[in-house]
């Protein structure tokens, strides 16, 4: 089997997996996996953090995103076309539905300085024990994460972490990965 094929036969697995969690389910494990992130050192310390809003089968965020942006500078990543690029996360009310994906995304100016960013929260579809990330297939964090110095955390229920996942070479490994 190929490693595309590997890919697509995990996706599909981790598709239906998530398709049995309730809402309340996956809100309160979202909650205990989120609870983690905020008690790890380098999110404490961190000032600027780039996080998601959550699409309905992630790891759900928007309540993380809403308590933090008091205390932190919160980025979120927008699609434009074929290119991810980051918003300042201001408030509900200044976010929109993106183009792309549907998924609503802060206005306002794109912000570039990207060697100010502390931590960044990816989500994924499959994760192992050695930090390898597999996503959607679109690469999108790939091209953006491959020239960024931050600490990568990648978040996740606990039946997308795998013994191994299948990997290319252009895929970025994570600093850590957490889950319930």
């Amino acid at each position: 089997m190929t490693v595309d094929e590997q890919k697509k036969q995990i996706r599909k697995e981790i598709k239906i997996l998530k398709s049995r969690l309730s809402v309340e389910e996956k809100q309160i494990r979202s909650r205990q996996i989120l609870e983690k992130l905020a008690q790890n050192e380098a999110f404490i310390q961190a000032k600027t953090v780039m996080l998601y809003w959550a699409m309905d089968d992630e790891v759900q965020t928007q309540e993380f995103i809403c308590n933090w942006a008091a205390k932190k500078k919160i980025l979120l990543p927008c699609v434009t076309g074929n290119v991810m690029i980051l918003k300042q996360f201001i408030s509900i009310e200044q976010m929109q539905l993106g183009e792309s994906f549907g998924i609503p995304e802060p206005t306002g100016e794109e912000f570039t300085d990207y060697a100010s960013i502390d931590v960044i929260v990816v989500p994924g579809v499959a994760f192992d024990r050695q930090n390898n990330r597999m996503g959607r297939g679109k690469a999108f964090y790939d091209k953006f994460l491959r020239n960024i110095t931050a600490k990568k955390i990648g978040v996740c229920f606990g039946f997308q972490l795998f013994g191994n996942v299948p990997t290319d070479p252009f895929d970025v490994k994570m600093d850590l990965v957490i889950t319930e």
